[in-house]
């Protein structure tokens, strides 16, 4: 084991990849796919005879000091990585070219899910690959974040350190990192190794009693398990199109799934999430209870409007809904409309995606003709810090909140004292003070992302849609809104008859793959890499 653990970790990782093409390769071969299971074989044997002759050579090296170039591996992983993970896909599908097929697979291990095929273009076995691409990229940043980004303070772990205090505050007492990071924290091949053995195996099962809900509620094996994978990781992948809850789930496949999203709103619900414990109660836990607030409240809007325009205070709907023939029947629709509006909230604040059966019908009921501003607003808060959610993160959110309450509080009594004990005090001072740096550098990074996206000839909404979605992890937040055609005959077989991600220029895809990692692994971790200095001291 300490050979392994001395080895790079880019190729540890590339060696687990490896192994895992063994997955598909044997669904193929029981399904009946004998070509695609000897591609997945052939590819898995190959990439770890390649990775046991490196790990040979590189074993005789001497240990050298692995802390300075964690941030370079972990860029190094979501460059290279998906590389790996294409020669199947792009062997299987010989005219889509390697380009796409390594576009396709960052998406996924970055659990983006944004996809350039239709469903019926791919073999069930390379559907299979694709949730598990995402789920391993969902592991991996479960186990990074806590092993790799806590001990140098980025990754949201900044705002509830004392590095994060502003320059000349007084850093609070009881703010100091958890001890248990600290004992671990000397090599990071150890630290990736320790926590994976701790999160890995809850990780699985809780894929595994998904999968098993979703087949007692009616999903085929191959769909209950990508999208259990896919709930899991936060990366939406599903063999199927629409609403999660179709063909067959219903309400109560969506149920499940809500319950298995709750772990993507808290790192406290995970091994290592002590260092981001705010409370010391569930229940009074900052990001679950902001997600619950902003569930709620996108659910009471969209079943209150009706009202609100009968009575002239909004634009009513149109074209009105008809009225239900019972009382039953009207409060039926408005309870489906409640559920369909709060399950898609909670999916895509968590940065998966998907949608519920009653969505359509909670439009309908509300009137809201262009859900993409509320969707996008959802994704770009995110889902809890150090989780596989993407976005601004929660954390972040309530420190600013937090902060803005405190300086109104200021406003009309300047000599108040406010309480909430050290971590408290952290959040609103030193918390907030690094969570609008950050916001800033995030809308900064949308701009960005935007302004290169547009210099194709593609709508200012379409780029901005497709920007929040890769800067957020949230590829289906593209499919979920109309998007004006944007198509370009240069992607092979990957020209999907939906108009956004497959007909996109190479330009363009590339820039949209450099927003994914950079949304993966967060801007300032990014400014760290540039500046090492930063988190060396």
């Amino acid at each position: 084991m300490k050979p392994l653990v001395r080895l790079p970790i880019i190729l540890q990782l590339a060696a687990l990849t490896s192994l895992a093409m063994l997955v598909p390769a044997l669904h193929a071969a029981v399904v009946g796919n004998a070509p695609l299971a000897r591609i997945f074989l052939h590819t898995g044997i190959a990439a770890t005879v390649v990775t046991g002759l490196l790990a040979l050579a590189m074993g005789g090296r001497a240990t050298a000091d692995r802390r300075r170039g964690v941030l370079p591996t972990m860029l190094g992983v979501y460059l290279l990585l998906p590389l790996l993970m294409a020669i199947p896909l792009a062997a299987a599908l010989p005219d889509t070219g390697l380009f796409n097929a390594w576009w396709e697979m960052l998406s996924c291990l970055t659990t983006t899910g944004a996809t350039l095929y239709a469903p019926d273009l791919l073999a069930p076995s390379l559907h299979l690959w694709r949730a598990l691409a995402g789920w391993m990229g969902g592991l991996f940043i479960l186990v990074a974040a806590i092993a790799l980004l806590a001990p140098m303070h980025v990754g949201g772990f900044e705002i509830v350190s004392d590095t994060g205090a502003r320059p000349g505050a007084a850093t609070p007492r009881g703010a100091q990192p958890d001890a248990l990071i600290r004992r671990i924290s000397a090599d990071p091949g150890h630290r990736m190794w320790r926590w994976g053995a701790e999160i890995a195996p809850i990780y699985a099962g809780l894929t595994i009693a998904l999968w098993l809900a979703l087949l007692v509620a009616g999903d085929s094996a191959l769909v209950a398990l990508c999208r259990a994978m896919g709930t899991l990781s936060t990366s939406g992948i599903s063999p199927v199109t629409g609403p999660v809850g179709a063909p067959t789930g219903g309400v109560a496949a969506e149920f499940v799934i809500a319950l298995f999203l709750l772990p993507a709103l808290t790192r406290r619900l995970w091994p290592g999430g002590d260092e981001l414990r705010t409370t010391p109660r569930l229940r009074t836990d900052p990001e679950l209870r902001m997600a619950a607030a902003l569930v709620a409240l996108v659910a009471l809007v969209l079943v209150v409007r009706p009202l609100l325009g009968a009575l002239g205070a909004v634009a009513p709907v149109a074209p009105p809904e008809p009225a239900a023939p019972t009382i039953i029947g009207g409060l039926a629709r408005a309870v489906a409309a409640a559920w369909g509006a709060a399950f898609s909230a909670l999916s895509f604040l968590t940065t998966t995606g998907w949608t519920s059966v009653h969505w359509e019908g909670a439009r309908a009921w509300s009137g809201l003709t262009a859900p993409g501003l509320m969707l996008a607003g959802l994704t770009m808060m995110g889902g809890g810090v150090a989780t596989t959610a993407g976005g601004v993160k929660l954390l972040r959110v309530y420190a600013l909140a937090r902060h803005g309450q405190r300086e109104l509080e200021r406003i009309v009594h300047p000599a108040s004292v406010a309480g909430g004990g050290p971590r408290e005090r952290q959040l609103r001072e030193g918390g907030a003070y690094l969570a609008f740096i950050f916001f800033m550098l995030f809308a900064m990074s949308i701009a960005l992302v935007v302004v290169l996206v547009s210099i194709r000839p593609i709508p200012i909404e379409t780029a901005t849609m497709l920007s929040v979605a890769a800067l957020t992890n949230t590829g289906p937040l593209a499919e979920a809104i109309p998007m004006m055609p944007a198509f370009q005959a240069d992607a092979g077989s990957a020209s999907a008859p939906w108009a956004g991600w497959a007909g996109l220029s190479v330009l363009t895809k590339s820039v949209l793959a450099g927003a994914m990692v950079a949304g993966r692994i967060e801007t300032l971790a990014l400014l760290a890499l540039f500046s090492p200095g930063l988190w060396r001291r």
